[in-house]
């Protein structure tokens, strides 16, 4: 094989591992994102709960009887935990799609860098308009 074909297979192995590992980080969104709905079912459904005795956690494949007040706080850990990891692998993401645009010589995505505006942005904002 000659020089410029050796190049231009690496370079097209090159995108094809940048976009699977794209694809693989949406994939882990998605998943941590269903995980992170069960957890918010099961804390409404401890919320609706009437009396506070014990709970049966599932952890894995079996049931652990828990005090409901410390199932709810080992929920909302896990919902912190995972509303940090989404937002991780959000971030990261945004790197590695502009990483690909660059291997395949498109330009940068405008706009894709946006972040929200903080509360005290939002308060600053609300105070002007009201004036």
């Amino acid at each position: 094989m000659d020089e410029s074909a050796q190049q231009i297979l690496e370079n097209l192995t090159e995108v094809e591992v940048a976009a699977e590992d794209i694809l693989a980080d949406k994939q882990q969104i998605v998943d941590l994102d269903l995980r992170r709905n069960r957890n918010r079912e099961a804390f409404n459904a401890l919320r609706n709960h009437s009396s506070n005795d014990n709970v049966k956690v599932c952890f894995g494949n079996m049931f652990i009887k828990f005090p409901q007040e410390s199932a709810r706080s080992m929920i909302l850990r896990d919902q912190e935990n995972l509303d940090n990891e989404i937002t991780d692998l959000r971030n990261r993401l945004k790197a590695k799609v502009n990483r690909l645009n660059e291997l395949q010589g498109k330009p940068e995505l405008t706009g894709y860098n946006l972040a929200p505006l903080s509360n005290d942005e939002m308060k600053a904002i609300n105070s002007l308009i009201k004036k």
